[in-house]
């Protein structure tokens, strides 16, 4: 395809990116580290570590992982945990032992959790206290030999960590009673291993940095391939786009997405990181009276979310007082980001939310706009430097600027395919390296792209996918319920919420909470349908299958 937005790069913003630049992210962060060695690197609860407390931290946990564990090059192991300082240690002495990590969401239930660990088969895990419980539920059915377990205040100093820990356990009781006799706590684990100890591992760009697990039309959730090099390409990328900003000393970035999600995975943990910023972790974004808080500390350059992230923040009281003189980038990403929101945001800090399109099969940046954009535009901007896009019609033929077809990419930052599944990753990767993302759009005159539909039925609540097939089948598991369907309906709050449309067993019936409540031992809750109807049949095709297009359209 023609490329007319290599024209309206911003300036000093460069058009092409090395995606070998790094042999790794293991040497890209050694790389970092050096660069930055006195500056902090991560802050949460108000203890910062530096990079170069950071490097050492991760040699130690690398060396345990090493010499203790016994785990080699490939190995994957899983990592459960919000955003923690233990976050940002776990994954890059993973990254640097030369193991594949696997991000969990720690509020999966036992269900999901079991299905992850099976799928990847991770051998070891790092796990949050909180969310020990779901694990000792199945980890007799999985291949975890190795469980270190962490507590939220483990990194945060002697007497705070012991202050924090205990009221954690047993002021608010959010550690519920767990039995994992194998377990190793993270902080003996640091302990009992020296720096020194770690061998240096030999990581190539082709070698698998993450599992990202993502879903599909079919629900079952799987594993995008990410190799080291999709990650750095994907980083640079990201770091060409920031270049024309010009970088000071003391730049903060507000991490309050989990960084278990590809979107601040790499632009917080990975691409902020390598240009020398402070990460401070939010721990519980939901917490919005303690977020507004800890904004008020700091002037902070850059910050990352949502919609419906930046939009309770800009109802939470306090908010409108704090200091935004500091703000460079605002970036939307997750869900789409709407005008009123965009609109307030730059009223209330002076700064734009900067929209941007990915993929977790894409690492997942795409495209985003551009970084002197002055006005809402309701597009998802133009592609990263060394991407290519495409949009096709039904026939895989490419269409036209301006006609709607099925967006097409290729770049460096696209995935391998997915982990134990040559049907899908032929379904989705072209054997030229074309991945077909489901989504519907086009591309205008100048190169600015516009989504119109999601080929796909995901559900995008608050930023995560949910699966209508996920959510069917787990109400279907009821006995009342005879039939069920799910679609996603626009939502003031989150976006998008799972509205279910179910037919009973005949003289049986349920109420919402009911239903809400059977659900809640099989799906997080984000995943639970928030609105409900109740029929005596579903729009089917003539061979039996529930016609959700019908649904979407009646509603």
């Amino acid at each position: 395809m023609n490329k007319p937005w290599l024209t309206r790069y911003p300036e000093g913003m460069p058009s092409t990116i090395d995606p070998s630049k790094h042999a790794s992210l293991a040497s890209m962060f050694e790389s970092v580290c050096e660069a930055f060695s006195s500056k902090p690197a991560f802050s949460c609860m108000g203890k910062n570590i530096s990079y170069s407390e950071l490097e050492v931290l991760t040699r130690q946990l690398a060396s345990y992982f090493q010499n203790e564990l016994k785990l080699k090059k490939g190995d994957r192991i899983a990592i459960m945990s919000p955003n923690l300082l233990q976050y940002p240690v776990a994954l890059f002495a993973a990254l640097r032992s030369g193991l594949t990590v696997v991000n969990v969401n720690p509020l999966y239930t036992a269900p999901e959790l079991k299905h992850q660990l099976n799928d990847s088969g991770a051998v070891a895990i790092v796990v949050v206290a909180n969310f020990a419980s779901v694990l000792e539920e199945v980890v007799d059915q999985t291949n975890i030999r190795h469980i270190i377990v962490t507590e939220i205040g483990d990194m945060l100093g002697s007497f705070r960590s012991i202050l924090v820990n205990g009221v954690v356990r047993y002021v608010k009781k959010m550690v519920p009673k767990y039995r994992l006799p194998e377990a190793v706590s993270f902080r003996q684990a640091l302990k009992n291993s020296p720096a020194n100890d770690f061998q240096p591992v030999d990581v190539q760009p082709d070698d698998v940095a993450f599992l990202q697990y993502t879903g599909g039309t079919t629900g079952v959730a799987k594993g995008a391939i990410l190799t080291h090099q999709n990650m750095v390409a994907n980083t640079e990328q990201v770091l060409a786009y920031l270049e024309p900003l010009k970088q000071e000393q003391d730049e903060v970035a507000i991490t309050a997405l989990p960084l278990y999600h590809i979107f601040c995975l790499t632009a917080n943990c990975l691409s902020f990181f390598s240009r020398g910023a402070t990460n401070v972790l939010i721990t519980n974004p939901r917490d919005f009276p303690a977020f507004v808080k800890e904004l008020g500390q700091w002037r902070f350059s850059f910050i990352t979310g949502v919609n419906t992230l930046f939009n309770a923040l800009l109802h939470e009281p306090g908010f409108n007082k704090l200091d935004f003189s500091g703000v460079k980038l605002s970036i939307g990403g997750g869900m789409a980001v709407q005008k009123d929101v965009a609109r307030q945001w730059k009223q209330a800090t002076g700064c734009f939310i900067i929209e941007g399109y990915g993929l977790t099969e894409s690492s997942p940046l795409v495209s985003v706009n551009p970084i002197d954009i002055t006005d809402y535009t309701g597009s998802i901007g133009i592609p990263a430097p060394n991407t290519d896009v495409s949009f096709r019609d039904e026939t895989e033929a490419e269409v036209p600027a301006g006609d709607i077809g099925e967006l097409w990419v290729k770049g460096p930052q696209v995935m391998r395919g997915y982990w134990q599944r040559p049907d899908e990753t032929e379904a989705t990767l072209t054997q030229d390296g074309w991945l077909k993302t489901g989504d519907m759009g086009y591309i205008d005159d100048v190169g600015f792209m516009y989504l119109v539909d999601r080929k796909k039925d995901i559900v995008i609540v608050s930023g995560f996918n949910v699966y209508p097939n996920e959510v069917e089948d787990a109400l279907t598991q009821h006995p009342d319920i005879l039939e069920a369907a799910c679609i996603g309906v626009d939502d003031d709050n989150s976006g998008e919420v799972v509205k279910a449309f179910i037919v009973f067993e005949a003289g049986k019936s349920l109420t919402e909470d009911e239903i809400k409540s059977f659900l809640h031992q099989s799906l997080t809750a984000y995943k639970i349908p928030k609105k409900f109807e109740f029929r005596d049949e579903l729009p089917k095709t003539n061979v039996g299958k529930i016609l959700r297009r019908a649904l979407r359209e009646e509603d």
